[in-house]
């Protein structure tokens, strides 16, 4: 079979394109039953907004996964139940248990 090169409209701009006699051999090759729709341009601004605008696929976690960023940690004021200093704390503290600066949390956590 020969194919010829064919002009195509894109259906997201409304641009012609041509869809060259070796695109058409290949969409033959991969037995693709739909001619492209969308022109060069068009496709590769799909491709980008669907992966995200860059390749974050570089820097992200297992598989490509973007763990984005991470949200601020809230402090939370409190006095030493040891020394009785100000100290700030990554928790809530609960009232039945007593909270430490890092100092005294060193010297009365278990080894």
């Amino acid at each position: 079979m020969t194919f010829v090169d064919r002009t195509l409209s894109c259906v997201d701009c409304g641009v012609e394109f041509i869809h060259s006699a070796e695109d058409q051999e290949f969409y033959a090759q991969k037995s693709f039953a739909s001619d492209p729709k969308r022109c060069t341009s068009c496709r590769a601004s799909r491709r980008m907004a669907r992966d995200g605008g860059d390749d974050l696929r570089d820097i992200g976690g297992p598989r490509g996964f973007d763990r984005g960023e991470r949200p601020t940690r809230e402090y939370f004021a409190v006095v030493c139940s040891e020394c009785g200093n100000q100290a700030q704390v990554p928790f809530k503290p609960r009232m039945d248990r007593p909270v430490y600066c890092s100092d005294c949390f060193r010297k009365v956590k278990p080894d």
